[in-house]
């Protein structure tokens, strides 16, 4: 192995630690509201959009497949699994695909009418969904087109806002503990820069990549 790919693989490890850690806290989460629980964590300070019934159905719904989406979604990263196991990859890309269009975007926008923070904050959750639908569409159809190289950047796109769940969280973690705002003052700050930083962060990656590609 050379200098880059030590690094490579050095890089694929710690992320896949880290996103596996990451993981494994959501599902700490979600496992608040097994059996259906209406009084778990989120839902004490949602008490009256709980008793909506359409609501109800958004909320579960959108919580119990997000550990699945998040599985999903890293799998379609794993080179190795992607050219030794082309099936599988294929069977949890349509997988991916489906529960976000489905389940998950959906449901995620009806939440995010319904968000905490006023305007904004709503604003920021709604235009997250949406974008959340139209990158996962836009990575299927070139799939479909066969133009790997668009539909590999869409998913990119995609599991970025899949990853605000994950992102959002810790970002309200370290704002709490570096600046000490008001509580609502933070949500509505992650409320943006949980789904944003990662958008940037994958459009960063992409020139990396090209500035890289260009050298060789």
């Amino acid at each position: 192995m050379n200098t880059r790919q030590v690094s490579n693989h050095f890089f694929t490890i710690a992320w896949y630690g880290f996103l596996s850690y990451f993981i494994y806290l959501m599902i700490l989460i979600t496992v608040q509201y097994i059996p259906l629980r209406f009084d778990a964590a989120f839902l004490n300070i949602k008490e009256a959009e709980i008793a909506l019934p359409y609501y109800q159905v958004a909320f579960f719904s959108h919580v119990y497949t997000s550990i699945f989406v998040l599985l999903l979604g890293a799998l379609q990263f794993s080179t190795y699994l992607r050219n030794a196991f082309t099936k599988l990859h294929r069977i949890s890309g349509k997988l991916y695909v489906f529960l976000i269009l489905v389940i998950a975007s959906p449901s995620g926008f009806i939440m995010a009418i319904h968000a905490n923070g006023g305007f904004y904050s709503k604003l920021s959750f709604c235009l997250q969904a949406v974008l959340w639908f139209i990158f996962t569409v836009l990575a299927l159809i070139y799939a479909l087109r066969k133009d790997w190289l668009s539909h590999e950047k869409f998913m990119y796109r995609s599991y970025a806002l899949t990853l605000s769940a994950i992102s959002l969280r810790l970002l309200k973690w370290i704002i709490v503990s570096a600046l000490a705002l008001p509580p609502m003052d933070t949500y509505k700050l992650v409320a943006w820069l949980g789904w944003v930083f990662n958008l940037a962060l994958v459009e960063v990656y992409f020139l990396y990549r090209v500035k890289n590609e260009k050298l060789i």
